[in-house]
């Protein structure tokens, strides 16, 4: 039974990321100026190479035969040329995806680890001073766009992943204080502190148990929030990343680039959440 759950998890997944992939393409496909190439500019052209330029690109007019072409491509292992950059999509992903999933993943471990030490002390220790130093320390976090915090390490020469924990930190900690500030008041944490155990036997066996689902449900929010803030911090900090990668097929009108992009970041934050459901509702099921 559960492997046909996990077949049609999976179905879904993969319908999803394509369907992402059509409603992207579509969405250049009417974007205004799309079909204009500025190469078509160059007065050194001829009408002959104008002509050829201007064919390269006619089979991106009809979207529905473009799609069904990539689609053929990519069960052959072709994901197709990117236009603007002369070069095969499989290529630059392979060089790009790894630069921003190891700053992804550093800006969320480093953002989860900062959201939750700031909120663990407040609860467990709880003071007027502290809950509103980190308050007003996370609001006016969250209120600078992601392009102003890599704006600002770009000039300290701090490292990339930096501007992404802090695009996810005070979210974790708004999330993980008011839910141990809950799970804290829950009977059986009650009981536990009423018998005099530890605090720290209280936290690692009553508490954590408790918060571990809803926590792992904010994992797959996480990625997709770290995903959506390394576009313009790659722009900013010129990180050869994925995020760069996507602005330059965007000022390209990169068709072929920009649908390959739209399906990658679709499938990580479909998986993401699917693992951190998954994982949660094993986390739930467990007896506390």
């Amino acid at each position: 039974m559960w492997i046909q759950r996990l077949l049609r998890h999976l179905l879904t997944l993969l319908l999803t990321a394509l369907l992402g992939g059509l409603l992207g393409a579509t969405l250049m496909r009417l974007a205004p100026g799309f079909g204009v190439d500025e190469r078509e500019l160059d007065t050194r052209l001829n009408e002959q190479s104008l002509q050829v330029l201007r064919q390269s690109r006619a089979n991106e007019r009809n979207i529905l035969r473009f799609y069904a072409q990539y689609l053929r491509g990519i069960i052959h292992g072709d994901l197709g040329v990117s236009p603007s950059l002369g070069r095969p999509v499989a290529e630059l992903f392979s060089e790009r995806a790894p630069v921003t999933l190891r700053s992804v993943a550093l800006g969320l471990l480093e953002g989860w680890l900062l959201g939750f030490a700031l909120a663990l002390p407040g609860v467990m220790w709880r003071g007027w001073a502290y809950d509103l130093l980190t308050s007003v320390v996370g609001g006016i976090v969250v209120c600078l766009p992601s392009a102003v915090l890599a704006m600002l390490f770009l000039y300290v020469g701090g490292p990339g992943s930096l501007p992404i924990a802090l695009v996810v930190f005070p979210r974790i900690f708004r999330y993980s204080r008011n839910l141990l500030l809950q799970t804290y008041s829950l009977p059986h944490v009650l009981t536990a502190k009423a018998k005099g155990l530890h605090s720290t036997r209280i936290l690692l066996w009553h508490v954590l148990p408790s918060a571990a689902p809803p926590l792992l449900a904010l994992v797959g929010v996480s990625v997709s929030m770290a995903f959506g803030a390394a576009i313009p911090i790659e722009v900013i900090c010129d990180s050869p990343g994925i995020g760069k990668l996507a602005w330059q097929a965007a000022l390209g009108r990169d068709l072929p680039l920009l649908v390959n992009i739209t399906i990658f970041v679709t499938l990580l934050t479909l998986t993401a959440n699917s693992f951190s459901d998954l994982i949660g509702k094993a986390f739930a099921k467990q007896p506390t």
